[in-house]
């Protein structure tokens, strides 16, 4: 979604060797360029935009932490992104009774009341049916249909084979066509 222009990729990679020689101002302007997404990402896992914001600083810190192991290989965004799936579907697991998902949406001044209260329906129908997928498909969905990242860039990011996430993303999709369909009918 918000990705940053192919100019900088040169200015990325100058900040990763500085913060990987500790310049902490250098991992600062990272976070800036990734916060956006990576808050994304892990909301979308978890549908809690507070609980987003502090699973996206615990895996800033923990990126912090792990980037002697970056090798530029891969985009800085895959490697952030992650670590910030891993941190969210950690913290998802152990803290399962935590995770509150009603979330306040406020119209704009001079909205459409009745079509906004249709859209946020909508929305919140969707949003409680991809939370309702099991973390590994809901992972990969998240990352390739709202993040927009290939197939490849999801295999390097998660860990898994490319054919695992084609399997999960069509088991992703196959499962929300149902929910809703489901919840459509009720």
């Amino acid at each position: 979604m918000n990705f940053a222009p192919a100019a900088t990729t040169q200015t990325e990679q100058d900040l990763v060797r500085l913060s990987q020689q500790g310049d902490r101002a250098a991992f600062g302007e990272l976070v800036q360029l990734h916060q956006r997404g990576v808050v994304n990402l892990v909301y979308r896992l978890c549908g809690n935009p507070t609980f987003a914001e502090d699973i996206a600083q615990d895996a800033f810190i923990r990126a912090w932490q792990k980037l002697d192991s970056y090798r530029p290989v891969a985009p800085f965004r895959n490697w952030v992104y992650r670590i910030a799936a891993n941190t969210a579907i950690d913290i998802l697991r152990r803290d399962k009774d935590q995770v509150d998902i009603d979330t306040v949406v406020i119209s704009a001044p001079g909205s459409n009341l009745e079509q906004d209260l249709v859209h946020r329906q909508r929305d919140e129908t969707i949003r409680q049916a991809v939370l309702s997928l099991p973390l590994a498909s809901r992972s990969v969905l998240i990352l390739r249909e709202f993040e927009d990242l290939s197939y490849q860039e999801i295999s390097e990011a998660l860990e898994i084979p490319i054919g695992t996430v084609m399997s999960r993303l069509n088991y992703a999709r196959t499962a929300l066509r149902t929910i809703l369909a489901d919840l459509l009918e009720a």
